[in-house]
Formats: C-alpha cells, structure tokens, sequence
C-alpha cells in the first residue's frame, strides 16, 4: 500500500504540474477556453428558462484572464504541494475539489458535445472530449484513493516546505504575467516565429470522409444526438409534432483526421494575396473595445519608417467596419484593413494589439503591444 500510495502521489502531483505549466505558458489561451464554457453555459441555461444562472456566466466571462491565471497556478502549487507533502490533507482536499470541477467540465463537454477541446493541456496536446473525460476520471480515482489514505501519508510542514510553496506560487504567477505582456514562453500555434502561413492552410495529405451524419438536440434536456434520416423518420412517424428535436447540423466524419490542415480558415482570396506577398508588417487588433494602443505614436512612426522600405503595415480586425472605422480615426491609425474572425486573430498572436512580420507569408518575428519593435529590429539601420 505504502508503494502505491507513493506512485499515486508522483502521478498526480507532476501531472498537475505538467498541466499547470502548460496553461500558464499560454494563460490567454486558457481565458479564450473559459470564455467558450462559459458562453455554452450561458446559453443552455437561457434556453432553459434560467436568466439567473445565464447572468451568472456571463459576469464570468469579463473575468476570465484573471481566472485562467488563478485555476493554472492552483494546479501548479497543488502538484507541488502533495509531492513535498506539504499540508498534505488540505493539499488532497483542495485537489479532490478541483478534479471534481475539471471532470464535470469534461464529462458536459463530451456528453452534449458543445466544447470540442477542453484545453486540459493547452495547444501543446489536443485531447478529444472524451479522451480528456477518461483522463479526469483516472485522476479522480487516484486521488480519491489519496483522499482516503490520508491519514497514512507523512504530513510535511517545515519551514523549508511552506517557503518552497511559497516560491513556486510567485514563480507561476511570473511566468503567467510575462506570457500576458510579452507572448508565450513557447508557441505551440500554426503562426508561431518560421511557420509560413499558407503552407499550413493545406492539408497533408487528400482529406477521406465516412458517411453523413445528422446530429439534432433534444428541446428536454439540450442534449445533442446523431440521428439517421431513416431514424429520425422512425421517430417522427411515432411522436409526430410532440417529437422536440431540432436539427444542428450534417457531418462527414474524417477518417484521416491527422492529414488536417493546421490553419482551417483565414480569409477569402483576396485577402490572403495582399497579406502573404512581399514583406509586410501586421497589426492585429481583434477587438478594439477592449484595447488601447499604449504606443500608438511610436506605432506611426514605425509604419512610416517600415513604408519607407518597402514593408507595408496592414491591420487584421475582429470588428465590423463601423467599430474598427470609429476606433482608427481615434487613433489615426493610417493603414489599409481588412475584417476576419476575431477567434483567428486571437490564435495568430495573443495580444490585443499584436504585431507580426511576414515575409511572403512566412512569419520572421511577432511581438506583443508591451514589446512594439523598433526598426532595426526589422534588419534595417536608420
């Protein structure tokens, strides 16, 4: 029991860690997520007649960087604080709670298959609903056998221990912070520095689909279901006008999902042969309501300067016209633009504004608003 209990102990802990670290190199990425929970849980709860609990996710939904931070630090000082055991019943109280969140996340994401990734480890490894499910599950189980022996496992809270914790919360709330105001340690994205864009907008190889597939959602309980036409007449023919499903959509599996394009959608033709040709400098601001360019004056004089070089400054906005046109005429902001989803823009660089330079589609550098680039930062001397 002694050995099992030391294996439980080593597999929770480093893979708490292992998940916080992870979140926490990317803690935008992790409020992006939350914002799909939450927006999901907002609107079933809307179309089941409880504007309370609608109301609730969506006060969240402002407060998700702050959460993300928050949730990916916890993971991290957990993890560390059961492998030092360090107030070791506290610690497995804590965690036995936090599982039991994270699973119910997983399992409403799988069941009514409405958050197709959960974002457990980031973009480093994508895990499908119910593989990210299972994984909780088996965490639970360990943890839950922790919980109970509990009282058999050393209780360590030295001096030494607690100052250690103490380090590894400033630590996690440093690396959160910095990747906020200066990008993730790490880039796990399709844009990140040497990727070529249009490269991984195609797919590896011809993409094979299976059969079609009619997926339709109970008006009862909001679960989703996969119906054949031939079933759904079978149910119709039985309950007739009392039958509560509604249709959401046809889908053809993917047989070869590992042959998918890294990029699914960018922008329409157009638009993608101004942006990937020659040298170009991009401004990516994907919503103007929730940014201030700090530096704009220096911005306008780096896009003069860029120009002078032949790099043309382009801005890539998540706003219909109207917002972004009020937004760059306060800002006098001088550079053509065009509009794209702004969940693309936010996968492109995590900063609000954020700036790349593309050198015939390949990405040569990309900063955030906090680190805006001098131009001899671009290989040209003034």
């Amino acid at each position: 029991m002694q050995y099992l209990r030391l294996i439980s102990i080593i597999f929770v802990g480093s893979l708490f860690i292992f998940s916080g670290l992870i979140k926490l190199n990317d803690p935008v990425g992790t409020q992006i997520k939350l914002e799909e929970y939450f927006e999901v849980f907002a609107t079933d709860k809307k179309e089941l007649g409880l504007s309370v609990l609608s109301n609730f996710w969506h006060f969240l939904t402002p407060l998700a960087l702050s959460l993300s931070i928050i949730l990916s630090s916890l993971e991290v000082i957990l993890g560390a604080s059961l492998l030092l055991r360090y107030k070791v019943k506290n610690t497995l109280w804590w965690l036995l709670g936090t599982i039991i969140f994270f699973t119910f996340l997983t399992f409403y994401s799988a069941y009514f298959n409405k958050v197709t990734d959960c974002g457990c480890f980031g973009d480093f490894i994508k895990l499908t609903p119910w593989t990210s499910f299972t994984k909780d599950i088996v965490l639970l189980i360990f943890i839950g056998f922790l919980f109970f022996q509990r009282h058999q496992i050393n209780n360590n809270s030295t001096k030494l221990a607690g100052w250690s914790i103490f380090g590894v919360s400033v630590f996690s709330f440093f690396v959160a912070t910095w990747a906020v105001w200066y990008l993730p340690w790490f880039d796990f994205l399709p844009y990140k520095i040497g990727d070529n864009i249009p490269a991984n907008m195609r797919p590896k190889e011809a993409l094979k689909y299976g059969n079609e597939q009619y997926w339709y959602k109970s008006l009862n309980d909001g679960k989703s279901i996969q119906l054949s036409q031939k079933e759904f007449g079978e149910q119709w023919e039985k309950y007739g006008d009392t039958l509560k499903y509604k249709f959401i959509e046809m889908k053809k599996p993917l047989l070869n999902p590992e042959a998918k394009a890294k990029i699914h959608t960018f922008a329409d033709s157009t638009t993608m042969q101004q942006i990937f040709s020659g040298n170009k400098f991009i401004i990516v601001i994907a919503e103007a309501r929730r940014t201030s360019i700090k530096y704009i004056k220096e911005l306008n004089l780096l896009i003069k300067e860029l120009e002078k070089n032949k790099i043309q400054a382009i801005t890539l906005s998540g706003d219909d016209g109207k917002t972004f046109e009020a937004f760059r005429h306060q800002y006098q902001l001088a550079t053509p633009y065009f509009s794209m989803d702004k969940t693309i823009l936010k996968t492109m660089v995590r900063s609000n504004p954020g700036y790349l330079w593309l050198e015939n589609g390949t990405v040569k550098n990309k900063w955030s608003d906090a680190s805006l680039p001098t131009i001899d930062k671009f290989g040209i001397k003034k």
